[in-house]
């Protein structure tokens, strides 16, 4: 199966050796998303507003490889804090609709440029 490197200006981008996002077959997979503005570089204030800013991200990402948020089938929320769940759960719900996909939540020590939620998604192209 082949491999093909999914990147978008209207997302953040990579600040490793690794892809916004990878199409194999027709599955999308993203890289977790920080809440970082795409046109600044820096972190959204808050946790509500970091998740906000994170999840654009990741739908600017699946909109370049051909998906939505209505594609989405997992997805995987790190959180710098656990208390921050119900804050994060508030805006995630405002970007998904049902059937909601799966979902790991799970707290991290540390995330990248001290961010306070990352989040990565596995959609099926259109």
């Amino acid at each position: 199966m082949s491999k093909k490197q999914v990147a978008t200006e209207k997302a953040p981008g990579a600040i490793g050796p690794y892809s916004q996002a990878v199409i194999a077959g027709n599955w999308v997979y993203t890289s977790g998303q920080l809440g970082l503005n795409p046109e600044t570089g820096a972190l959204a204030e808050g946790v509500v507003e970091q998740a906000r800013q994170s999840l654009s991200n990741v739908k600017a990402i699946l909109e370049e490889a051909g998906a939505s948020l209505e594609h989405v089938v997992k997805t995987t929320v790190y959180l710098k804090d656990m208390n921050d769940f119900a804050a994060v759960n508030e805006v995630y719900s405002s970007f998904f609709t049902e059937p909601y996909p799966a979902r790991s939540a799970v707290e991290v020590a540390r995330l990248p440029k001290d961010g306070l939620v990352e989040i990565e998604a596995v959609a099926r192209k259109k």
